[in-house]
């Protein structure tokens, strides 16, 4: 009987000290187990209207700025507006017309545009509040541009192959009546919060000054510190940005973001996940699922090749709206898009130094988030 139970014993030993190795391995296996999620904390953030979403129309570039100057307006004078973009759309659509029949049809006449054309829009034909100006003449609830941009591009290359030696005097007419059927016609005055406006001055009413914001970018190219039209199908208006170094252009966004003012952000937005929201650029056999993985070294070099290559291209335009640090203190800027309230962040995005680094194609911001150095680089000190 003794005997028995003593080779029990040594059996239900045996199986202990095969299985504790196996135990162990596994405890060790779940220690080193990669975290399965970013933890963001802001750091800087500033204030913004709330998400929308610019539906099936190419004009991002509206959408990112707009959002940026009503911030700018909250910042400045405390007080939220809601702009039409569908206004500046129906006003650039006809601008880039005039501007394609002009150049006998060798220039760029789609949806895309730039920062600066919001801008341009403001100064020179004003502003309407969203609610009097929606732009949805057709029968939608979102914008979809297909069918009119269609119309307007029949129009323009039909006037320009049909010119035999001069242009009709009423093809604008024409062009501005497509424009009214679908976006509405625009009031010559209005009526917000009790008082009349024009666009004119309702854009003065809100005492924001074009004038006062700058453009950036960066390559080799072309001299640092000197303006150039940058080379890309949606400048249109061909309109010159100040360009640096790259390390500046990253400065110029630490600093305008850590004083509080956003930034209008035109991108190459290849790589960014929108549905969990983050863009890193993740080096060689790196795991891009893994917060901790190692990214790329981005150099100015690195971004010529890119730019050069139609690897970096003018892809969308998104508002810049604040700095975060991940669980590992890596820092992150926050991106408020236009494709509406979705994705893990309700519609805004964590790009990671480097993403930012390689995937910035230009950047618009007020002169007091320029540092002085660079200020004075440029001749605006």
């Amino acid at each position: 009987m003794n005997g028995t139970i003593n080779l029990r014993r040594n059996a239900g030993l045996m199986i202990l000290l095969l299985f504790l190795p196996l135990t162990l391995f596994a405890q060790k296996k779940d220690e080193a187990k990669p975290v399965e999620d970013y933890q963001f904390t802001v750091i800087k953030q500033a204030a913004t209207t709330p998400v929308i979403s610019q539906g099936s129309s190419g004009t991002c570039w509206c959408f990112g700025t707009t959002s940026f100057v009503e911030s700018e307006i909250i910042r400045l004078h405390h007080d939220t507006v809601n702009l039409s973009e569908m206004f500046t759309v129906r006003h650039v659509l006809a601008d880039k017309a005039e501007n394609y029949v002009r150049f006998h049809g060798t220039v760029n006449f789609d949806q895309g545009g730039e920062q600066h054309d919001v801008l341009n829009c403001f100064r020179t034909y004003g502003a309407i509040p969203q609610d009097l100006y929606p732009g949805l003449n057709y029968g939608e609830d979102m914008h979809k541009h297909g069918e009119v941009m269609s119309e307007l591009q029949g129009v323009v290359q039909s006037v320009i192959k049909n010119k035999n030696g001069k242009l009709s005097p009423v093809w604008l007419k024409g062009f501005n009546g497509i424009l009214d059927a679908y976006f509405g016609k625009i009031p010559e005055n209005f009526t917000y919060k009790g008082q009349t406006f024009t666009p004119e001055s309702f854009a003065q009413s809100l005492d924001f000054n074009p004038d006062d914001y700058v453009e950036f970018t960066s390559f080799t190219h072309h001299p640092f510190y000197q303006p150039f039209v940058l080379e890309i199908p949606d400048n249109w208006a061909q309109q010159s940005l100040y360009n640096v170094p790259l390390d500046e252009l990253m400065e110029i966004m630490d600093y305008s973001l850590n004083k509080g003012i956003s930034i209008s952000w035109g991108a190459d937005i290849s790589g960014l996940n929108f549905a969990k929201g983050v863009a890193t650029v993740p080096a060689e056999g790196e795991d891009p699922k893994d917060p901790q993985h190692k990214e790329k070294t981005i150099t100015q070099q690195d971004r010529q090749k890119m730019f050069d290559t139609y690897q970096l291209t003018d892809d969308h335009c998104m508002h810049l709206v604040g700095i975060a640090h991940d669980q590992f203190g890596k820092k992150f800027y926050i991106e408020k898009n236009s494709w509406g309230a979705k994705g893990k962040y309700k519609g805004f995005s964590y790009m990671s130094e480097p993403f930012m680094r390689i995937r910035t194609m230009s950047i618009m911001v007020h002169k007091d988030g320029i540092p002085e150095s660079i200020a004075a680089k440029i001749g605006l000190k």
